[in-house]
């Protein structure tokens, strides 16, 4: 597995709170001379780098909690899209998993899906927060909602991607749901390993420092 190969599946990373435009317009660069799969950023950023770059978009959604209503999910979500975001990560709401209504989470995925359309959503489900019955149950309402990809972590959470957990999602997501990796994952040999595993996408912020001289 090449370095070309990993980095054009990587959404390459950056959601700290005191980010610069100096830090995004460095990401952005990176993005587009290394052809990354995306930039992960926050959402007030999306209509300044669709300004000015040429790269694909992601941004997040109840970040990184999750706890927002629907509809304050929905609303940042259509900001986000109207601002020209390609790609929307979403925390699922916790509280909810932790209750058991895995209704309310598919019904809140479904609704953000048909927000974004054709455009892809992924759905964090924070792992490390999450015990094996609850992760497959994520499986199947990430599935059930319509989501394009299944997301293990924020990376702010106590944990981060592990391989056991993408096996899991393997085993239990429905055909036409991905797999994102995410949170720790500071090696090349975790990235090979994940994307070995099942992954179609990698979110990190230390993929260019690690495969790239720049």
């Amino acid at each position: 597995m090449d370095n070309s190969y990993i980095l054009r599946h990587v959404d390459h990373t950056l959601l700290a709170a005191t980010a610069s435009f100096a830090d995004i317009d460095k990401l952005c660069a990176e993005a587009a001379r290394f052809n990354t799969a995306s930039v992960c950023v926050p959402p007030c950023y999306v209509e300044y780098i669709k300004a000015k770059f040429e790269v694909t978009v992601c941004t997040v959604i109840g970040f990184p909690l999750g706890y927002d209503v629907t509809a304050a999910k929905l609303a940042a979500a259509r900001a986000a899209l109207d601002g020209g975001a390609d790609e929307i990560d979403m925390v699922v709401n916790l509280t909810d998993v932790k209750n058991g209504a895995f209704d309310r989470v598919s019904a809140e995925i479904a609704a953000l899906k048909n927000a974004a359309g054709s455009r892809i959503l992924k759905v964090i489900v924070e792992t490390c927060c999450l015990e094996e019955p609850e992760k497959i149950a994520m499986c199947k309402a990430v599935t059930g909602g319509g989501a394009d990809y299944i997301k293990t972590s924020t990376g702010f959470g106590a944990g981060g991607a592990v391989l056991s957990d993408v096996e899991l999602f393997k085993a239990h997501i429905g055909p036409d749901v991905k797999i994102k990796a995410s949170g720790g994952i500071r090696t090349r040999e975790a990235m090979t390993a994940l994307l070995e595993a099942g992954c179609s996408r990698i979110g990190t912020s230390s993929a260019i420092k690690l495969l790239c001289a720049t």
